[in-house]
């Protein structure tokens, strides 16, 4: 290698990254100003995930990419602040939903209009054809690399 590095300018993990953490910092101190600075970006891999029902902390991690007990980590923090519960399962008395209290709905529904302002403010940028043709292949792009990552596990796995 001669000592040069990828452009980060056209660096998938680098552009990758840099939106993630900007519109998780934008989502944090807006949420922070609407009552909820007690919740930091790590509980993001729960509460982007959480239905009004309930969901299973094994779907909340497959879903966010994290370790089980990463998720189960997070689970007891949110819990202990109040944003979530854990339930029995109607349909499988061994197993636990993870259930929204009314603070963790409120902070959803807070958190998706957030959410809701920041893609609207990147539509009128780009304009509503290419913000839907960004998103359709930013989707893309992240099935695609899940599915590596599946692959190179079970590579693995076979070793």
């Amino acid at each position: 290698m001669n000592g040069e590095r990828r452009d980060a300018a056209t660096d998938l993990g680098v552009l990758a990254g840099r939106l993630l953490f900007s519109v998780q910092g934008e989502l944090f101190r807006r949420l922070g100003r609407e009552g909820f600075a007690d919740i930091a970006p790590r509980h993001g891999s729960v509460l982007a995930y959480l239905h009004v029902d309930g969901i299973r902390a094994t779907e909340l991690a497959r879903l966010s990419g994290q370790h089980k007990q990463v998720i189960g980590k997070y689970l007891d923090e949110l819990e202990a602040l109040g944003y979530v519960e854990r339930r029995p399962d109607p349909d499988d008395r061994r197993a636990k939903l993870v259930v929204p209290t009314e603070r963790g709905r409120a902070q959803m529904k807070a958190a998706d209009a957030i959410m809701a302002e920041i893609a609207e403010r990147h539509r009128r940028s780009l304009g509503q054809e290419a913000y839907t043709r960004f998103l359709g292949d930013f989707r893309t792009v992240v099935e695609h690399q899940r599915a590596a990552k599946s692959h190179d596990a079970l590579a693995t796995e076979e070793l």
